[in-house]
């Protein structure tokens, strides 16, 4: 009996964790609301991403941010950091823009490889911040 719990225990703590050392997720997501909007609907900002673990709780990313005003599309040069399986903070670079941003987010697991993000973002030369909600894939 004692076997079997333990195999179960095992089971089910391998089945639910978040990634591992060289997982790659992708994922995009959109600013539900940025305090630089002058009027709601004004733009919409895009982003695409993808994340290689080299650790399993760090990763870097690159990526593309896309507006639908006449700014400049960026190129995304980052790193996000997990506190734990699904609280983590980045950084990013953006060329183009030519603005770095800061925040945290939280990853809910929807299923085995899918998950929902919601983020918050402070753009340092912009001064700026945003909430983005998006959706990333682990591939294994």
């Amino acid at each position: 009996m004692k076997i079997i719990f333990t195999l179960l225990v095992c089971s089910i703590a391998f089945a639910a964790r978040a990634q591992s050392t060289r997982d790659i997720m992708l994922g995009g997501g959109v600013d539900l609301l940025k305090t630089d909007n002058r009027s709601l609907l004004n733009k919409a900002q895009l982003g695409f991403e993808g994340n290689y673990f080299i650790k399993r709780r760090v990763s870097l990313g690159i990526g593309a941010e896309l507006w639908t005003n006449n700014q400049k599309s960026s190129f995304v040069l980052g790193t996000r950091l997990y506190a734990n399986d699904k609280v983590f903070f980045r950084f990013r670079g953006l060329i183009g823009a030519n603005d770095l941003s800061i925040g945290m987010g939280y990853s809910k697991p929807i299923d085995k490889n899918l998950r929902l993000e919601g983020m918050g973002d402070y753009y340092l030369n912009g001064s700026a911040f945003a909430l983005r909600v998006g959706l990333g894939y682990v591939l294994r």
